[in-house]
């Protein structure tokens, strides 16, 4: 890749935020690295980013490009946010915008999906990056890694679907590519790893990969939209519920070529990461 000019990055401390900006910063590729605390990260320039703040956000604009778009955690309706912010970075001279949605929601579709549909007629070289369940939910502070951790469980209401899930790394990948290339992709990509797997097939892997015993526990759409309301708002609890029931009716049951097309590498499979982040000698030290 050849050196680009300034690109921003919400959310640069983030699952794949933290990522893109390592993978741009070591192509030599100049990186503002935006957090809400304007976390150092190396080889980078940091500066605070509040999407509840819009006094910092043209400070966080200044000399940029190119966007990589981290919507708000946990809105289900980002749209009276992030468009005037988009508005406001195609004035201040960005060109390309790489936005991170799901592959559970189309452009038009609620949430992301509002700003996926906004993009093409707000910047003339952008993309939508759509990828599905991350397989960093079974790591760090995730509520399925915390149910692994504590009982041996992992709670969905996706029955018998499939997901096909992907690492992070692949979708940072990806970004890069997106963000960097000299043709934007000016499109949706959708993201996954090599293989659908059930939440059963996860939790097999998991016991194997663990060294203990980690099953899936099916829940209905209400009782996770239940469990989920007292520390989500209600409206997303719901959304978040309604995903797994779509899950559950083959919504998420596909794989596509996204990451080996655009990087030259197919991607990582869970049994792979599994060993990498979560198999007994991975945690032990050396």
């Amino acid at each position: 890749m050849t050196t680009t000019g300034t690109t921003l990055v919400i959310g640069a401390t983030g699952t794949t935020g933290s990522r893109v900006a390592a993978r741009l910063a070591a192509g030599g590729h100049r990186v503002k690295a935006a957090s809400r605390r304007a976390t150092a990260v190396p080889g980078t320039r940091s500066v605070r980013f509040d999407w509840d703040a819009p006094a910092c956000h043209g400070e966080a604009l200044h000399g940029a490009d190119r966007v990589y778009l981290i919507p708000p955690l946990g809105d289900p309706e980002p749209t009276g946010i992030m468009l005037p912010f988009l508005e406001q970075a195609r004035a201040a001279g960005v060109r390309r915008a790489v936005l991170l949605s799901s592959s559970a929601i189309p452009a038009g579709g609620p949430a992301t999906g509002r700003v996926h549909q906004a993009l093409p007629g707000l910047f003339e070289e952008w993309s939508v990056l759509r990828p599905s369940w991350f397989m960093q939910n079974f790591t760090g502070d995730h509520p399925h890694a915390q149910t692994i951790r504590a009982d041996g469980t992992v709670l969905t209401a996706t029955g018998e679907g499939r997901v096909g899930f992907v690492d992070a790394d692949d979708i940072a990948a990806v970004a890069v590519h997106a963000l960097t290339d000299a043709l934007a992709p000016n499109t949706d990509l959708v993201i996954t790893g090599p293989q659908a797997l059930s939440y059963d097939d996860v939790a097999a892997t998991l016991t194997h990969v663990m060294g203990r015993t980690v099953t899936h526990r099916r829940l209905t759409y209400e009782q996770l939209r239940d469990r989920l309301a007292p520390v989500l708002p209600v409206e997303f609890a719901a959304l978040l519920a309604g995903l797994d029931r779509a899950i559950a009716e083959g919504a998420e049951d596909r794989t596509t070529d996204t990451v080996e097309r655009l990087t030259g590498r197919p991607p990582r499979s869970f049994r792979a990461f599994a060993e990498r982040e979560l198999s007994r000698s991975a945690r032990v030290p050396g």
